[in-house]
């Protein structure tokens, strides 16, 4: 071979000089390293322009998903570096003929950065698979980040054992091996990541919670839409845009309030109390019955029962349904219910329950305010008065 050759070439040129040979068999090893790595750059450096480059142009030419990701997430890059490590680490033998340790720590070297690529390329092709499944609409409200991550954390652990025990010359299986002893430690050390890793399952497969939903949490520590979801962490965005961050498995073993079955149904509740004073509810007469037709047009049909005296208040309850009836914002197909509660030292409290067919925070708050507004201006109508407190 031609380093051999030139090894040889050179340890005799020093001797001749007049170098102690044990010095001179040194000193032409590490020349002849030297030499490696250089012709290891250059190769990497062509494979790189070749390679990666004619890649590029492929991608920029015809830009398919599988090319684009590959160039994005730096697999090709990662992989054509081992190529001259490959390289230098089958050439070591002849470089380091005597010098057995140099031979075996530069060994070390090749392989822990041949190993170090791979988990490079190999952690690109685990974002690749992260990056396809977040562009599939069906597939983008499931929490992938949360599992991607785990399998990273595994690849670099194991890849971190494979490292270490090249480095102390041992094999893996028996680094494997003595961590049983070292279990407690590990989970204590990884604890969030094994809780947020269990949570993340459980979050996904019972489908209590994906990105884009609001959610509430009891303790007032979020109230927002779900911006991310990953192993040790749930980001929230709080409606006053502030950013709430709580472990995964907090929203598993404490109670939360997702709203995203609202926001999936056809309208958002309605319920609220407007609290009549009692002194104000009477039988109606026929007066009051024909006033009413007369100057409520949603009333100008009623009729109470035959043989049934109604209460102005009973009149009242009547005329509220028919006004929410009668407005497109409210949505029809859901519960509407109209219902006296049970009287206490402030009233007699009528609850209005509706469906808003606006969902939207904002338009919402404004729907439901002018309904209150209309139907709290129309109680002296129907001679009741509002309760309202005074010392």
């Amino acid at each position: 071979m031609l380093v051999v050759d030139l090894g040889k070439w050179m340890n005799k040129i020093l001797i001749d000089w007049g170098m102690d040979p044990k010095v001179a068999d040194r000193f032409d090893e590490t020349i002849i390293a030297i030499l490696m790595i250089a012709i290891a750059v250059v190769l990497n450096y062509l494979c790189q322009a070749i390679l990666v480059g004619g890649m590029k142009q492929y991608t920029r030419r015809k830009p398919h998903l599988w090319n684009t990701l590959l160039m994005k997430r730096k697999v090709f890059h990662n992989l054509i570096h081992t190529i001259p490590a490959i390289l230098v680490y089958a050439l070591l033998p002849m470089a380091f003929m005597r010098g057995k340790e140099l031979l075996l720590i530069s060994q070390k070297a090749c392989a822990i950065y041949i190993i170090f690529s791979l988990l490079l390329a190999i952690n690109g092709i685990l974002l690749m698979i992260m990056d396809i499944y977040d562009g599939k609409e069906t597939m983008k409200n499931r929490p992938m980040k949360g599992f991607i991550q785990v399998l990273q954390v595994l690849l670099f652990f194991i890849g971190g054992i494979v490292i270490i025990a090249i480095i102390v010359n041992k094999s893996p299986a028996s680094l494997f091996a003595g961590l049983g002893a070292s279990a407690a430690i590990l989970m204590l050390v990884f604890k969030d990541s094994i809780l947020g890793f269990v949570a993340g399952i459980q979050l996904s497969a019972n489908d209590m919670v994906r990105p884009g939903d609001w959610i509430t949490l009891p303790s007032g520590a979020a109230n927002g839409t779900v911006q991310e979801i990953t192993l040790n962490t749930v980001k929230i965005q709080n409606f006053d845009n502030t950013i709430s961050t709580v472990p995964p498995y907090t929203l598993v073993s404490s109670p939360f309030q997702n709203w995203r079955g609202m926001k999936e149904s056809g309208g958002r509740r309605v319920m609220k109390n407007i609290t009549l004073d009692l002194t104000t509810l009477q039988f109606c007469t026929p007066e009051m019955l024909d006033r009413y037709r007369k100057e409520i047009p949603l009333m100008a049909d009623y009729q109470p029962e035959e043989g049934v005296v109604p209460t102005n208040s009973q009149v009242y309850r009547v005329y509220i349904e028919r006004y929410l009836c009668s407005l497109p914002v409210v949505n029809q197909d859901l519960d509407l219910i109209i219902s006296q509660k049970e009287a206490t030292m402030y009233g007699v409290p009528i609850q209005v329950y509706f469906f808003s067919r606006n969902k939207v925070w904002k338009e919402y708050e404004r729907i439901q305010s002018d309904i209150f507004d209309h139907l709290l201006a129309m109680v002296p109508k129907f001679d009741l008065k509002v309760y309202q407190y005074s010392d």
